[in-house]
This record gives C-alpha cells, sequence and structure tokens, in this order.
C-alpha cells in the first residue's frame, strides 16, 4: 500500500467535500480566490484516487503542479484575510469579498488555511512520493 499517496487523495478528498458542505449545506458563497483553490483542489479528488487504485506513481509530474498552484493560492488568500494592510490590494472586486471570514475557528483557522494546509500536505506527499522513485531509479 502507499501511504502518501493514499494520504494526498485523503486530503484532496476531505478538502472537496468540506467546500461542497461549506458552499451547499451552509450556503457561504464562494469568493474569486475560492473559486481559483477549487479548480485546483477538484481534479486532485479525482486523479489522485485514480492514481491510488491503480498505485500509479507517475502521477506526481501531473499532480505536483495543480497542488503547488492551489498552495500559493491559497497562501495568498490566507495572508489578505490575517494581514489587514494586503486588503487594499485585494482582487475580489464583486461578490463576496477574499477578506471576509465565514469561519474563524480557534481564533486562526479559516477557509482558506484549511485549503492551504490540504494543498500543503498533498504538495508535501507528492515530493515524498517523487523523491522516493528517484531513489528507486538510481537503485537500478
Amino acid at each position: 500500500m502507499n501511504k502518501p499517496l493514499l494520504l494526498a487523495w485523503v486530503a484532496a478528498l476531505i478538502a472537496t467535500i468540506g467546500s461542497l458542505y461549506f458552499s451547499e449545506v451552509l450556503l457561504y458563497i464562494p469568493c474569486t480566490l475560492c473559486w481559483y483553490q477549487r479548480i485546483f483542489m477538484y481534479p486532485l479528488a479525482i486523479i489522485l484516487g485514480i492514481a491510488f487504485y491503480r498505485n500509479d506513481h507517475d502521477i506526481v509530474k501531473y499532480t505536483l503542479p495543480l497542488s503547488i498552484i492551489g498552495m500559493l493560492i491559497s497562501g495568498y488568500h490566507t495572508a489578505l484575510q490575517k494581514i489587514p494592510y494586503l486588503q487594499q490590494f485585494e482582487m475580489c472586486k464583486s461578490g463576496v469579498p477574499c477578506s471576509k471570514d465565514y469561519i474563524n475557528w480557534f481564533g486562526f483557522v479559516t477557509i482558506p488555511i484549511l485549503a492551504l494546509t490540504a494543498f500543503t500536505i498533498i504538495t508535501i506527499c507528492l515530493l515524498f512520493i517523487a523523491r522516493n522513485q528517484k531513489v528507486e531509479e538510481t537503485n537500478r
């Protein structure tokens, strides 16, 4: 069993289900940056699931860019919510402002931080898989 691939898939799956819960059950309207994060997370839930089922380690070259870009977007979104100075550069001009906190668990956990955590877990798992692949190739 490939534990890093399983962990990456579970993180993507939980993030996808969580974002759908926030928007479809709790009726939180996603801001522009939330939509961008979804664009990068939702395919990961499907692709990593298929890769885990097939035990396909070559998937890293396709999924790692999605995860890193998503991590950068959610990192920016987190900074936008947590650093008031950055709110003057907010790109959400219509609809829900990107600096809005729908949740604030424990005084610091917001939706962008949850996304950043998921993207970081996925990225670390994929880097671990890539490193193991490189070690296996050099040992041949």
